[in-house]
């Protein structure tokens, strides 16, 4: 045997080499680092050509060879040994089943071991061609209480989330935990399980934190970086939890929005909101009032509720003078004009006209969405609106209605006018809400008519997905990357993390109605009073040119109970 320095580049690949498969992209950008650093720690093993050659085989060492010539080495240090009958086969298929992996607990003592002897976090990942974040990883397990790290080395090794938990806590606590799970002779075997759970201590993230650096140097929140946790993220925590929720309150008392208040979490994690509050999960209004609340994890959430309106107290008003004060004087009632009964004889009267105008007169079709807008505002409506807290109809809809108007008092409008104020009435009388102003069938079926599918906001959140079942999760993962899990939460945790820049929508949240729903509500409404068919029959004999007929004309009330008409069913559906 006999030491010589060579070029890398004269010697000769080995054809009877037992590695023949290639390496990993990794591991050879860690060879190469390393001989960048240090060099070739093991010289390789050559032996002299033969049949006429006077170069060299290489019989051990193909990778380094042919990383100290991507390292531009212009010579290595080589041992020369005999050549073997078999040309090495068997001493390189020996040495290559030799080789052992180094133990993953002697690795970390190595790299501690390295820093002991000045070596930085920074070289010594560039020597092992690893990031400075994983050095310092290694570093913290290799600092894990000595015993433990003996068990782990005899191949007992916890799990990955285990050996977080453990590496992450203070050497005392590991003292104190160690004792009472330490192997014994009836037991070789640790319970890393309850190792873990020990020493397991709650965590509030940074990036869950709304206060900034000011407030966490007041409360002494040190943060800590996860190690363990990706790159990519801010993976700071404390264990200080009364500190972090000390400081999240303080942030969202000098944050409070108008009409806000701090609430507590409920029994599911969700906001406690005040006694008959309704939880506004659209958009909210300027009346509407603002919840805000800590959940599990530490984090501020918001939500929007209402109140429902107050009732004004009933009964007859007592007289007062011009100062609002009570004066205990009753004035005189005078006598009208027209008695009541009289008042309800016109009320008669005039209802009948009316109702002859609209059945025969010529009406514009712009005057015509008028006066549908006008009768939507009549004080015999009522109307649950969802558009905002209020439970009664009529008194919204007047608003609308009154910008049909001049200063004259008669109707003074333009289409766009028009338009404007017959979709303002509509956003009111329509709702989908599952509460008293839900619509029915009627808003499932105007909302897929204007397009409303594509107004529906990104559903892909954790509080929406967390009502949908398993299948129905695993049937939102189709055409998506993420494949269901074995547990519902990982499934949905994976979706609202897709989601969360994306936009998604549920199916069942789509405004088409079911045919067969729509096919059963239409054939329950289709068929026409005798009454509505008198009248029907008579809008369609005349054009609406002819102003000839009389009152008497027009059906009556035979005494006979008259079913509402199907405009009627329909608003008070």
């Amino acid at each position: 045997m006999e030491l010589k320095f060579v070029d890398p580049r004269a010697l000769k690949e080995n054809p009877d080499k037992a590695r023949r498969s290639k390496s990993s992209p990794q591991a050879d950008a860690l060879l190469l680092a390393t001989i960048k650093v240090v060099g070739i720690v093991q010289p390789p093993v050559v032996a002299p050509e033969t049949e006429g050659g006077n170069g060299f085989v290489i019989d051990a060492g193909h990778r380094r060879v042919k990383q100290a010539i991507a390292a531009g080495l212009e010579e290595i240090a080589v041992l020369v040994i005999e050549r073997a009958e078999d040309g090495g086969a068997m001493r390189s298929l020996a040495e290559t089943l030799a080789h052992e992996q180094l133990n993953p607990v002697d690795q970390w003592r190595a790299i501690e071991r390295l820093v002991a002897l000045n070596w930085t976090e920074e070289a010594i990942a560039i020597a092992l061609a690893l990031p400075v974040r994983q050095i310092k990883k290694l570093r913290l397990l290799a600092n894990v209480l000595p015993s433990m790290l003996d068990q782990m080395a005899k191949g007992d090794m916890p799990d990955e989330r285990q050996l977080r938990t453990i590496a992450s806590a203070a050497l005392e606590d590991q003292k104190e935990i160690w004792k009472k799970h330490k192997p014994s002779k009836a037991d070789p075997q640790v319970s890393w399980w309850a190792v873990a759970q020990g020493l397991t201590k709650t965590r509030m993230f940074a990036k869950h934190a709304s206060f900034g650096d000011d407030l966490a140097h007041a409360y002494g929140i040190a943060w800590v970086e996860d190690l363990f946790a990706p790159a990519d993220e801010d993976s700071r925590y404390t264990t200080d939890v009364d500190a972090y929720l000390g400081a999240q309150q303080e942030w969202m008392a000098n944050n409070l929005p108008k009409r806000g208040v701090i609430v507590d979490a409920g029994q599911w994690g969700d906001a406690k909101l005040p006694p008959k509050a309704e939880r506004v999960y659209g958009k909210a209004g300027k009346s509407d009032h603002t919840a805000m609340y800590l959940d599990r994890e530490g984090k501020v959430q918001t939500v929007a509720y209402r109140m429902p309106e107050a009732k004004k107290p009933k009964g007859k008003g007592d007289a007062t003078d011009a100062a609002g004060t009570d004066t205990g004087l009753v004035a005189p009632k005078a006598r009208p004009d027209v008695t009541r009964k009289g008042i309800e004889m016109i009320g008669d009267f005039r209802t009948d006209a009316l109702h002859e105008a609209l059945a025969r007169a010529p009406i514009e079709e712009d005057m015509l969405m008028a006066l549908l807008v006008l009768a939507f505002a009549g004080r015999n409506v009522s109307v649950d609106s969802g558009s905002s807290g209020t439970v009664y109809g009529h008194a919204r809809l007047e608003r609308h209605a009154a910008l049909l108007f001049g200063e004259d008092g008669r109707p003074v409008y333009d289409r766009e006018t028009l338009n404007q104020v017959a979709r303002k009435v509509l956003i009111d009388v329509l709702s989908c809400r599952e509460n008293r102003t839900n619509s029915g069938i009627v808003a499932r079926v105007a909302g897929d008519t204007v397009g409303a599918d594509g107004f529906l906001p990104n559903m892909g959140t954790d509080e929406f997905m967390s009502c949908l079942s398993r299948p129905a999760l695993e049937a939102s993962c189709k055409d998506t990357p993420v494949l269901p899990r074995a547990r519902v939460k990982d499934t949905r945790a994976a979706l609202v993390e897709h989601f969360k820049e994306g936009h998604f929508v549920h199916p069942s949240a789509l405004f088409a109605p079911d045919v067969a729903e729509l096919t059963s509500w239409t054939a329950r409404y289709a068929a026409p009073d005798e009454a509505d068919d008198d009248t029907a029959r008579e809008v369609d004999e005349l054009d609406g040119d002819q102003t000839g007929a009389t009152a008497n004309e027009h059906p009556v009330d035979d005494g006979h109970t008259v079913e509402e008409t199907e405009a009627w069913r329909v608003a008070a559906e």
